[in-house]
């Protein structure tokens, strides 16, 4: 029913004068919501009002919600309905190392199909990933950060393989948020991508390889160290709130037995 008509990784791609599936638009108006955080994590996802924000009945809603359960996106539970999903650090980790071993199997295709069409196909998706590489639009870095990974293993040829690199793309960055999963700006990804870029060019797959490597583990160990951080300081949040909360008891029991006392 649902067709991965994506052109990149978020735009999608319609025939001139040929309608669309309201259940697609559902779906692809759901994912946009997703990865514009328009949706908390943990929140009850009411397909009323989703078609009503749509614009649509609420039967593709739903169509387009249970497609996006099947995907493990969001979460169903029988007689409860759809939710957000909550952050998991296993299965983040999990993505990346997945993600990191799609990327490197690509590599060896890429460098020995590669000519100067895939060069200058590359050359531009690293200019716009360094033009707005240092900008504070967080969903901007990502998007351009992703074009660059999806060009790069496009030169490829494997269809298939690019298929799910994409569909890990959507479980990191549609059913986590990227605010969550990137609180503090890592600020050499420019330099790993031109390294990545230089070494592609280069056709010299042992450096191409170490640079993907070193790349997506220096990301996928940044985004779990401040998951972690996070953890910790709601943690001690928390316990500070509970701290409060028992003086503010005590000090109304002291105020009480005072009174009684007549003090």
């Amino acid at each position: 029913m649902f067709e991965d008509q994506r052109v990149g990784w978020m735009t999608t791609s319609e025939a001139p004068g040929e309608p669309q599936d309201l259940a697609q638009i559902a779906f692809d108006g759901i994912r946009r919501m997703l990865f514009l955080e328009e949706i908390a994590p943990g929140e009850k996802l009411r397909y009323r009002d989703l078609a009503k924000r749509l614009g649509m009945s609420p039967t593709p809603v739903v169509q387009a919600l249970k497609w996006l359960a099947y995907q493990g996106l969001i979460s169903h539970e029988a007689n409860r309905g759809f939710s957000m999903a909550t952050t998991n650090p296993g299965e983040i980790a999990e993505l990346y190392r997945l993600r990191e071993a799609l990327e490197l199997s690509l590599l060896p295709q890429t460098i020995e199909t590669l000519n100067d069409s895939g060069i200058r196909r590359l050359r531009v998706a690293l200019e716009e990933h360094l033009a707005v590489s240092q900008n504070n639009y967080l969903k901007q870095r990502l998007l351009k950060d992703i074009e660059l990974h999806l060009t790069l293993a496009s030169l490829s040829g494997g269809k298939m393989t690019l298929r799910i690199l994409c569909e890990l793309f959507d479980l990191l960055y549609l059913k986590y948020r990227a605010a969550t999963l990137f609180p503090r700006p890592k600020e050499d990804v420019g330099v790993d991508h031109q390294e990545i870029f230089d070494a592609v060019v280069a056709r010299d797959l042992k450096r191409a390889q170490e640079a993907v490597s070193r790349h997506l583990g220096n990301v996928r160990d940044h985004v779990l160290g401040g998951l972690r951080r996070n953890m910790e300081e709601r943690e001690n949040l928390d316990l500070q709130l509970l701290g409060n909360s028992n003086v503010a008891s005590a000090t109304s029991k002291c105020i009480e037995i005072s009174i009684k006392n007549g003090n």
